[in-house]
Formats: structure tokens, C-alpha cells, sequence
């Protein structure tokens, strides 16, 4: 009896003090997940599918900080699963230096938001915090990096994910889980206002450089420490809007979206990561956001995708506002929902959801969470954000990247050496940081970063070096105009920097997803950036006509345009005698632009993206379908400067081609007097297929580094994905018939011919 009584008295405790399944570490992540999701209610199912702007979240006086009262209102009433951008900082979002976090404080804030969401909550579930990183980490006192584009013109794997793990690392010391980026839209179309984002025009390229920008950011393997996981942007054919409009109608074939535009975001699957972003466009009158063809046959049938789909900022609230093709928004969560995307960016959409699709996206997000060990371990070190964020080696990563991303276009002088002692730095972006840094960049600590000027003077230490800015990039007054042309007549040298600006400003107004709205009346620099598409690709205000007077002065002239989409170079290609592209080159691109000129680093960048001669030849991209286009009446169709293309202070000589079932392999040797980077890249020109292909299509490549007087062998694996095309079916078809070889420097400059028998 004393038995039987006891066991009756202590059951009801033995029952209470279980630990559920789900707060066990020691199950595995599906009998973790599943557990957690039985014990779920509709709302708390809901509401792990919403993420909501994070920097309304939290309060700041001085150096203190708490979550802000909209937070803890809003965790009463549906507990969310993410916030994004909670350390964002920028014009947009009016957090500035100082009502800003620095990395310390923005681990204080992670912090606090985990502890509230796990202690008052029923169930305890921690936050995904998802943060913009397409150039670096977008907050207060982190590494900025060269935007996509120029990250591109490194053509560096190695490099490329170097600069993600430093991203990742910053972003997860900071206490957030998710990255933004990279940005794998193709871009055809220079007017389109986000190319700078971009890896450019080619998928090879762009897939090669997205999968090592995952392998940076961890692989998909959420067990390591500073893994985060990486948002692919956009899904899909964003970059390639009719007429360049940024989020407009997308008009291309099944068969060049799956052999060119999906490309890229396979591979970066492939390389392990788990998070997709759709896009604002529609392909062929279906919302990219609401295609179920696209999220559920392609990205998790076709290619087995395992992570979770989120919408691009209020993109589904589109598929009803935009695009008109659901009578509400609800409809527009149900249509999105079923068509595969797993979370609403913006949270507005998802109020009447299924039963079964709902618990499938909950699954796909909670395993992650699971994954990645945040109910163990929701959070971090403030003291580790504030040492390790920016740190030194971090800083001499960007720096890296911003050396190889400066394509030289036009050389007859560089490197200056030490031949000059007067020297003019003009032009409205040789000393103005923010025009240098891109869009999608934070307020920056001034001192931190090297302008163009700073860093040629900073080079050219025994040099008499003087600045005048002369004009701005939109605005036309000649306010500065003699001063800088006094300037440029004393000098024995003139460096012009020009280009366009993608700097926001605190008197630009935003639409709600962030993008600009360009009135026309605000003559601030900014013509780049999203939201800022152009019709035309010459450069703004008087910035040719400066130039112009700048070689009159009989002075040598070299030209560096810094910008954020290839804008046309045609009177700088002519007249300049130096043209380098250094794109949008980051905090430290001044010290990378002053070392190129003193001949103190031999530039190795090429361009990932064509340069146009004119708008009226758009689209000019290399790897277009056959056969090849006339000429127009006023214009050849070539462009002024091609895919591949850049310039070294050395020369290499291709030799030797031999081409077998499997490898392909040649000799290159540095046949100039100074160490440098070559490029080999290896294009295949298909005969004989079922569909039309492109008359060449990038292949391989490497970069390759040779000292002078070097020689080596290149050698590159042929796989069997290389000799596989899409056909009408939409499926890989083999090449039947010998396929045409070209290597060389570019797409243009082919110096070894042969043929490849499949």
C-alpha cells in the first residue's frame, strides 16, 4: 500500500519535471523539430513565418541599451521567428553614428533580444536575426568591402570566399544568423540601378564566385562557429527587367532562364546554402514570388534545396499590389505560401494560412534554428564584437579585394613611379568616401576609411600632391570649376576621378521597400543605387565637358572612374592616357588606387561585366545566341571594352594548346620585366545542337600569378556538366559533335584555337 502510494504522490512530479523533446540537445534535429512543432498553435506556427524590421526593436540612451516597447508589445501578440536588419544603419532606416550600434552594442542588443523572446514567450523559441552583407555586413563599425561587381573583377575564388568568412564572422559575432547575399542576379542591362550588386553578366562567373561566397560564409555546415546562412539574391532573372527598371516584367525563354540565370544559383545550392530570395519581377507574366514552377519543381525537387524560401521585402504583398493577380492580400500569402516560399519579409501577408503547407515552411525554419544551436547557445560575447569586429586582418582582406578589383582599360604612362612632383587630384569622386563605398553601406567612422586623394597622397609620400574636386556628378554648377583648372595647369600630372555615386543622403525619400524615388529635384550625387535606374549611360552633369578642359591644358591626364554600373568611357578611351575602372572599391580603395599608379602593385582586375559604346546597343553582352547581329547604321555592335577584359604592367605569352578527352592544358609565361596576375579563360563555341547556343560561353578559368620571366603549365579538368547544354525539354542534352576551343585574356582577345571531341 505505502508503495503503491508513494508512486501515486510522485508521478505528477516525475511527468512536470520531463524536459520536452525539443530543449533536449542530445536528439537528433528532426525528432527535435517535430516535437516542437506538435506543440504548436496556429498563431505561434504563423508567426515563426514572419520577419519584421529589426531596428524599431530596440532603444538606446547613451550606452545603454533594452528592447523598445513595440518589441515586447508585439511578442505578446505573435511571438515572431525573425527580424532583419535590427543593426541597420543608413538614411532609410535614420540610425546614424550615434542612435546607431556600434558592434558592441549591436551584440548587447542580440543579446537582449534572444533573452526576451526565450523568457516571455510559452515556448521559448530564439530569434533568426537576418542581416544585408552583399558588400560587408551593413552596420556601424564593420569591414566595407568593394561592392559585387567589383569583387567580381577580382575573377579570385579564393579571394572571394576569404572576404565571406570575414563577413560571416562579423555577422555572427555581432549575434545575428542570417546573411543577405550574395547577389547572383545576371546583369544584361547597365540602365538596371542594382548591377553594382551583382557578380555581372556571366552565370559560369557568377555560379564559380556565389559558391565560393557560401563556402566562405560556412557551406551550409551550421555547426561551425561563425557559419551563417547565406540568402541567395534574387530568384530569379531580377537583373534583366524590360528597359532596365528595377522589379519591372522579365520577358526571357525557359531554356536561357535555366541555362544562364538559374546556373549561378545552383551551384552557390550546391556549395551548401540554405536560404533563397525571391524576387519583385515576373517571368513571362508569373510573380517570381508566387511561382510554384520556380520554388517547389526547380529549386526542391530538381536540385533537392533543403533550406528555407523567404520573400524579397514585401514582395508577396506584390503578387496583390503590383502585380494584380489575386483579388486581396491574403490571397497573396496563400498563393505564395503554396508556392513554396516559407517566410513573408515584411510580415504583412500570412494571416490565413493552410494547415499543411504552414507546418512544412515552420519545419524548414525551426530545423535550421535547431541546426545551428540556438536554443543552446542564444548568445554571444559583446567584449569578442568589440575587438574582433574590424580587426586588422579583416581590414587587410577588404584591402586585398580592392587591389584586384581595379581593371586597367587604356595605358601609355602608368606606373608614374616617381617621375612627377606636382600632381592635381581632381573630380567629384577623388575625395568623397560615401561615392566610393556603394549603396547598401552603413554611416562610416570617417577616419577608417582612404579616399583616392588620401591614398595617392598617403603613396606618393615625397610628392607635392593637391586637391581640388572641380564639379559634382550631377549637380552643374562651376562653383569649383578654376579652382580645380588653376590646380590642373601648375601640376606636371592630372588624376581625374569621375564616375557616379550610389551615396544616399538623409533628404532622399524611400519608398517602403528602401528603394529611392528619384524626382528629378534633388541634385544629390546619387545616380546608382536601387531605385536608380538611368536611360542613358553618360556621365551626369559637367563631368565629360571637365574632362575635356582637363586635356587642354596639354598636362598628362589619367583617368579613374569610380562607379557602380560600366558607364560609357568613349572620350576617356580616345583621349585619357591611363583608364582605370576601380568600380565601387570599398573603405580602402584610395591605398589600392594609390598603389596601382606608383607601380607598387601591378593591376590584375578584369571586367565581369561589357562596356557598351553606346545605350543604343543595348543589350551587349558577350555570350549572346547565334547568329551574330548586323552592324547599325551609325554604330558596329561591338563593345568598347569586353567581357574578360583588363590590362596588366606585364605581358604573357599562350603557347602549346593541347586539348584532350579530358583536360585541357597549355603553357603561359610572363614574357614582361614585372611580376604579375594573368587570367587564362577557356571559351567553348558548341556546332551542331538541337537548340541555338551562345558563339562562345565561358568556360573555366584561374588566375594565375607569374613572376617575371615565369612560365607554367595551365591545366583544366573537362567534366562531364561542361559538355551538357539545355534543350527544348528543358533537360541536359550531351554535345554530339567536336566542340570548338578558344583561350585567351578576354572574351574578345582568343589566342589559342582547338577542338574538343565530347
Amino acid at each position: 500500500m505505502f508503495r503503491i502510494t508513494t508512486l501515486l504522490i510522485f508521478l505528477p512530479v516525475l511527468l512536470f519535471s520531463q524536459v520536452p523533446a525539443y530543449k533536449n540537445p542530445k536528439l537528433d534535429v528532426h525528432t527535435r523539430t517535430t516535437d516542437l512543432l506538435s506543440r504548436m498553435s496556429y498563431e505561434e506556427k504563423r508567426a515563426q513565418l514572419l520577419c519584421l524590421m529589426g531596428w524599431e526593436m530596440y532603444e538606446k540612451k547613451g550606452r545603454s541599451v533594452a528592447v523598445s516597447q513595440k518589441f515586447k508589445d508585439l511578442m505578446k501578440v505573435k511571438p515572431i521567428g525573425a527580424l532583419w536588419a535590427v543593426f541597420r544603419a543608413d538614411p532609410w532606416t535614420q540610425k546614424t553614428l550615434e542612435t546607431g550600434l556600434d558592434p558592441e552594442l549591436a551584440a548587447e542588443v542580440a543579446n537582449e533580444i534572444q533573452r526576451y523572446a526565450i523568457e516571455n514567450t510559452r515556448l521559448g523559441i530564439p530569434i533568426f536575426l537576418a542581416e544585408e552583407s552583399p558588400h560587408g555586413h551593413m552596420a556601424i563599425g564593420t569591414t566595407v568591402f568593394p561592392t559585387g561587381i567589383g569583387q567580381a573583377s577580382t575573377w579570385n575564388r579564393d579571394l572571394v570566399q576569404k572576404a565571406w568568412e570575414v563577413k560571416a564572422k562579423e555577422i555572427r559575432l555581432q549575434g545575428a544568423h542570417i546573411a543577405y547575399g550574395p547577389v547572383l542576379d545576371i546583369s544584361r542591362d547597365p540602365r538596371w540601378s542594382r548591377v553594382e550588386e551583382s557578380f555581372g553578366e556571366d552565370p559560369v562567373l557568377t555560379g564559380e564566385l556565389g559558391a565560393a561566397a557560401v563556402r566562405g560564409a560556412g557551406g551550409g555546415n551550421l555547426q561551425l562557429p561563425f557559419s551563417v546562412i547565406s540568402t541567395l539574391k534574387h530568384f530569379a532573372a531580377y537583373g534583366s527587367s524590360e528597359g532596365g527598371h528595377n522589379g519591372n516584367a522579365v520577358n526571357i525563354g525557359p531554356i536561357d532562364l535555366h541555362q544562364n540565370f538559374l546556373f549561378p544559383f545552383e551551384k552557390a545550392i550546391r556549395a551548401g546554402a540554405l536560404s533563397i530570395m525571391t524576387s519583385y519581377n515576373s517571368i513571362d507574366g508569373v510573380p517570381s514570388t508566387a511561382d510554384e514552377y520556380l520554388l517547389n519543381q526547380v529549386l526542391r525537387r530538381d536540385w533537392g534545396f533543403k533550406g528555407f524560401v523567404v520573400s524579397d521585402l514585401f514582395s508577396i504583398d506584390g503578387v496583390y499590389s503590383a502585380h494584380r493577380v489575386v483579388p486581396n492580400l491574403s490571397a497573396a500569402g496563400k498563393m505564395a505560401l503554396n508556392a513554396g516560399v516559407d517566410m513573408d519579409l515584411g510580415g504583412n501577408a500570412f494571416d490565413k494560412l493552410d494547415g499543411e503547407q504552414l507546418d512544412t515552411a515552420v519545419y524548414r525554419i525551426l530545423a535550421r534554428k535547431f541546426e545551428m544551436g540556438l536554443f543552446e547557445h542564444p548568445f554571444v560575447d559583446p567584449k569578442k564584437a568589440k575587438t574582433e569586429v574590424r580587426s586588422q586582418r579583416n581590414k587587410d582582406v577588404a584591402l586585398d579585394v580592392a587591389r584586384e578589383s581595379v581593371v586597367l582599360l587604356k595605358n601609355e604612362i602608368l606606373p608614374l613611379g616617381d617621375r612627377y612632383k606636382r600632381i592635381a587630384v581632381v573630380g567629384p569622386n577623388a575625395h568623397a568616401i560615401y561615392n566610393q563605398l556603394g549603396d547598401y553601406t552603413a554611416p562610416q567612422d570617417e577616419s577608417e576609411m582612404v579616399t583616392v586623394y588620401e591614398g595617392i597622397k598617403n603613396l606618393f609620400s615625397e610628392t607635392d600632391v593637391k586637391y581640388a574636386k572641380g564639379v559634382a556628378i550631377r549637380d552643374t554648377s562651376r562653383k569649383g570649376w578654376e579652382d580645380a583648372m588653376e590646380l590642373a595647369r601648375n601640376s606636371e600630372i592630372i588624376i581625374a576621378v569621375v564616375g557616379g555615386s550610389s551615396a544616399r543622403d538623409f533628404k532622399t525619400v524611400y519608398e517602403n521597400t528602401g528603394a529611392a524615388q528619384t524626382s528629378g529635384q534633388n541634385l544629390m550625387d546619387m545616380e546608382n543605387g536601387e531605385g536608380f535606374d538611368r536611360a542613358t549611360l553618360g556621365l551626369m552633369g559637367l563631368q565629360e565637358e571637365f574632362l575635356k578642359a582637363l586635356k587642354s591644358t596639354g598636362k598628362p591626364l589619367v583617368v579613374i572612374y569610380i562607379q557602380g554600373r560600366p558607364l560609357e568611357m568613349n572620350w576617356a578611351a580616345e583621349h585619357a592616357d591611363a583608364l582605370l575602372c576601380a568600380w565601387y572599391p570599398g573603405a580602402y580603395g584610395g591605398t589600392a588606387l594609390g598603389e596601382i599608379l606608383k607601380g607598387k602593385y601591378n593591376p590584375s582586375g578584369r571586367l565581369p561585366i561589357s562596356v557598351a559604346k553606346s545605350v543604343g546597343q543595348l543589350p551587349v553582352y558577350y555570350n549572346k545566341r547565334r547568329p551574330r547581329g548586323n552592324d547599325y547604321v551609325e554604330l558596329d555592335q561591338e563593345a568598347l571594352y569586353p567581357f574578360g577584359y583588363g590590362k596588366s604592367y606585364t605581358k604573357f605569352e599562350y603557347s602549346d594548346l593541347s586539348v584532350g578527352t579530358f583536360e585541357i592544358k597549355f603553357r603561359l609565361k610572363n614574357i614582361g620585366s614585372v611580376d604579375g596576375y594573368e587570367i587564362p579563360q577557356v571559351y567553348f563555341s558548341p556546332q551542331n545542337t538541337s537548340v541555338v547556343q551562345a558563339e562562345k560561353q565561358l568556360k573555366y578559368f584561374d588566375k594565375v600569378f607569374l613572376k617575371a620571366g615565369e612560365e607554367k603549365w595551365i591545366t583544366f579538368t573537362v567534366r562531364n556538366e561542361d559538355l551538357e547544354y539545355v534543350n527544348r525539354n528543358l533537360q541536359k542534352e550531351r554535345y554530339k559533335d567536336p566542340v570548338a576551343i578558344g583561350v585567351g585574356s578576354s572574351s574578345r582577345d582568343i589566342v589559342l584555337r582547338g577542338s574538343l571531341r565530347p
